[in-house]
């Protein structure tokens, strides 16, 4: 009998040995660290994890745990955010600062730990207080659990490209111009390709980062759009990409020659070094399609064939108009799901929540800014004001006075969002207020642009869910005819959308993560001017479906 029980054990190890292997904990720790850094021909110090910039990149794979304990030896407040991992029932570690924790003071610590539950491919970690995440930023690469593949042909070779802004300046000091005048900040003195601006004029010792690759070869380009207040266009001389995941999520293989990428969103591309050998000019530029100022500084690194002559010159390459809006327009309309068996498009076909969410900038008054008056930003009007507490300490606790649950769902006055009257709707009222939603609920959301002062694009990110974007449109939402057009069988599935200049999208998700959740603009400036809010998401029924409780180690406001 024993020996039976024995063999049973054996075979039963053995099939199980694959799903045991599978599960592990991947752990880091990030020590939060000044360092001096020299670029444009001028030096300063920044904030860093670990002296990088970019920073360490966390790997994980699907299913994995992972565990970063963070140490603040700097002088400032600290706070990250790991952006797009849906952290189920562990908003504790989602990393806002006022929003699901309080700041990480100098000289304390505190470890995050979550899940990587059903993603793979590739997000980004950044620090999310102030405008800290300027170099305080990193990949996130998840791999897919151990023999699985990719649903594409598998590459040769993976790089990180991540793209950044640089600032000579402090860049809390420009954050603090606003705060100090009422007028827009400063924008960027470059851009940058994992952390180098390449060559740019009055600086002859400006550097660019090198993709060295070898003829043939097929490469998977993760890339991260790790910059503060900008979209960017990616492109790569005589060279083309197959885009096949964004925002960790599959989509259908497309080709382009043009990555169009936002603020917080990252793309993979597969590259293949199929062009004679040589040195060929990769670059970023910004996109901008209405009167906002933007930093006009091109980014250039190279991507060089192991087998180029040192003295072969650059191909270059021409990128796209900084208002190139048919660009942006024709790489968001060919992102698609993959919604095939094992990777479905789980799209809410019916809707507990219709939600309009006006998002645009204003002016309120400001007895001590430069102007008496000071630009802000809102969503329906409202500025939001961040609290002195944590909102989700105070929705687990019950604490009253920190926030209100009256966020409107709908603009209060509804008005010609996108006409061009300045003087409507200029102002804004501020609170700090939040929408509940029941667990499991299914919610639509229409993020819609506005004009008032000046109409602009919004990359809007949401914290703890996946979305699905069904639509997009210029103008006014027309909620009985835009609808009918609604992509609701493969539409791509994101953290975070684009909405158009004087337009709207239309993003739907299911509310099956209680706690409390962010949404707000990726555009630092706008989250500093208000445009910002929060979900609540509600128990469900027992622990599996509710929050689990806050760990010992949590930051004290």
């Amino acid at each position: 009998m024993g020996s039976w029980v024995h063999v049973f054990v054996m075979v039963l190890a053995l099939v199980l040995l694959p799903t045991m292997v599978e599960s592990k904990v991947w752990r880091y720790k990030f020590n939060v660290v000044m360092k001096n850094f020299t670029r444009l021909c001028a030096s300063k110090p920044i904030v860093t994890i670990d002296g990088k910039f970019p920073g360490p990149t966390l790997y994980a794979r699907e299913d994995d745990r992972v565990i970063v304990q963070l140490v603040n030896n700097v002088p400032y407040n600290i706070t990250i955010h790991w952006h797009g991992i849906r952290q189920i029932r562990t908003g504790w570690f989602d990393g806002p600062a006022y929003i699901t924790q309080c700041p990480i003071q100098t000289g304390e610590s505190y470890t995050y730990k979550f899940n990587v539950t059903g993603q793979r491919g590739t997000l980004l970690w950044h620090a999310h207080i102030t405008w800290l995440r300027a170099t305080v930023h990193g990949a996130i690469v998840i791999l897919p659990k151990h023999g699985v593949p990719y649903p594409f042909p598998k590459p040769d070779h993976e790089r990180i490209i991540v793209l950044g802004e640089w600032w000579k300046s402090d860049v809390d000091d420009v954050m603090n111009q606003w705060m100090q005048t009422g007028m827009p900040p400063n924008v960027s003195d470059a851009h940058t390709i994992n952390g180098y601006p390449g060559r740019v004029p009055n600086c002859s010792t400006s550097k660019g980062y090198t993709l060295h690759v070898e003829a043939g070869k097929t490469y998977l380009l993760r890339i991260i759009n790790a910059a503060l207040n900008e979209d960017l266009f990616f492109k790569i001389a005589k060279h083309q990409f197959t885009v096949v995941e964004v925002d960790a999520s599959y989509v259908k293989p497309f080709k382009t020659d043009t990555v169009y990428i936002a603020p917080g969103q990252t793309t993979n591309v597969l590259l293949t070094a199929d062009q004679r050998s040589g040195k060929y000019l990769m670059a970023i530029s910004p996109f901008m399609d209405t009167i906002v100022a933007i930093d006009n500084q091109t980014a250039t690194s190279t991507v060089s064939y192991k087998t180029a002559e040192p003295y072969m010159q650059t191909t270059l390459t021409t990128l796209p108009a900084t208002n190139s809006t048919a660009t942006t327009n024709s790489f968001a309309e060919s992102l698609r799901s993959l919604n095939s068996a094992k990777y479905p498009a789980l799209v809410p076909l019916e809707i507990d929540h219709s939600l309009l969410f006006v998002a645009g900038v204003g002016v309120n008054n400001c007895s001590t800014c430069v102007n008496g008056s000071r630009v802000v930003a809102g969503i329906n009007n409202v500025t939001f004001v961040m609290p002195s507490t944590a909102l989700l300490q105070a929705h687990y606790y019950n604490t009253n006075g920190v926030f209100t649950a009256d966020f409107p769902g709908n603009p209060v006055t509804p008005y010609n969002y996108t006409s061009n009257n300045p003087l409507t709707n200029i102002q804004t009222t501020n609170g700090t207020k939040v929408y509940p939603l029941a667990y499991n609920s299914t919610v639509q959301v229409v993020m819609q642009g506005n004009a008032v002062i000046a109409p602009e694009s919004h990359p809007i990110h949401l914290h703890g869910f996946n979305f699905f974007v069904v639509g997009k449109g210029i103008g006014d939402y027309d909620p009985v005819n835009d609808p009918k057009k609604f992509n609701l069988v493969d539409p791509v599935e994101r953290n975070t959308l684009n909405v158009p200049t004087a337009g709207w999208t239309a993003l739907r998700f299911r509310a099956d993560n209680p706690g409390v959740w962010f949404l707000h603009c990726h555009l630092e400036v706008h989250t500093t001017w208000g445009l910002k809010m929060a979900f609540v998401v509600e128990n469900g029924e027992g622990p599996n479906e509710s929050i689990i409780p806050p760990p010992k180690d949590l930051p004290a406001c």
